[in-house]
């Protein structure tokens, strides 16, 4: 059942090294879109919003019913932290309307289903200890034990002191390890988005984050991945789920 205390929240800015990234076509649509739809088919969201700077982005997300926030010039800066920009729009949003979840949606990510919103927005609500649950892949190849600094002298060092703990050079051996897909964040207005002593660097998913684990989902930061995007939507057939709710024609 749709509720107006759960809201979906876009953030995306203008000025992104992949010029107007999170309006590029993918299957004919702005690449926002595909994660907008994915939220206005949630069977929980009720609200919908949209934080940018840029009035294109704004535009195509008012195309599918997604109300708009100008952020601050501070917070669409390359160098801007997504928390900020989220409590910001939070902020503006709790004014209109009491927010009990808050589901943030990068606009430069497609590989996002109503389904996957929705178990992780049912895993959240089934425990009232967490503050957010988000959407993460395994691959302990990258483990942080495994990488390096690059040194001002080109050479490379540990970003651990390995002489005071034991630890494998073998990947399996090590401690299950995730990464965050960046695709969507499910997060607890009070446990999440507003406590200040959150886990950096996104303090608004709080202390108490539950992963969802997904495979295949990613951000898009070139035009090769607005290729395996489409290819994604196709294979999870979205674009005829939509067609077939009367979000798209």
């Amino acid at each position: 059942m749709k509720r107006k205390d759960i809201v979906a929240l876009i953030i995306g800015r203008g000025n992104n090294t992949l010029k107007n990234k999170n309006i590029l076509p993918v299957l004919n649509r702005p690449l926002l879109h595909w994660g907008a739809l994915a939220a206005k088919s949630s069977k929980f969201i009720g609200r919908y919003y949209i934080s940018s700077d840029c009035d294109k982005i704004f535009e195509a997300a008012e195309q599918v019913g997604f109300s708009t926030i100008k952020r601050p010039d501070e917070l669409a800066l390359p160098s801007a932290q997504s928390s900020d920009a989220v409590r910001h729009a939070y902020n503006i949003i709790k004014e209109e309307t009491e927010v009990a979840i808050l589901v943030v949606i990068h606009a430069n990510v497609g590989t996002i289903s109503p389904n996957m919103i929705d178990d992780c927005i049912e895993l959240l609500q089934s425990d009232d200890s967490l503050s957010s649950v988000i959407p993460s892949h395994k691959n302990n190849e990258y483990h942080p034990y495994r990488a390096k600094r690059i040194e001002s002298s080109g050479r490379l060092s540990n970003f651990f002191d390995f002489e005071k703990m034991k630890v494998s050079a073998n990947r399996q051996e090590l401690d299950s390890c995730v990464f965050f897909d960046h695709s969507f964040w499910v997060l607890d207005a009070f446990k999440g988005v507003e406590n200040d002593n959150g886990q950096l660097p996104w303090r608004v998913m709080g202390n108490s984050i539950l992963p969802y684990l997904t495979h295949g989902c990613f951000d898009v930061h070139s035009s090769e991945d607005l290729i395996k995007t489409e290819n994604w939507i196709k294979n999870n057939n979205l674009e005829e789920y939509y067609r077939s709710e009367q979000l798209i024609k």
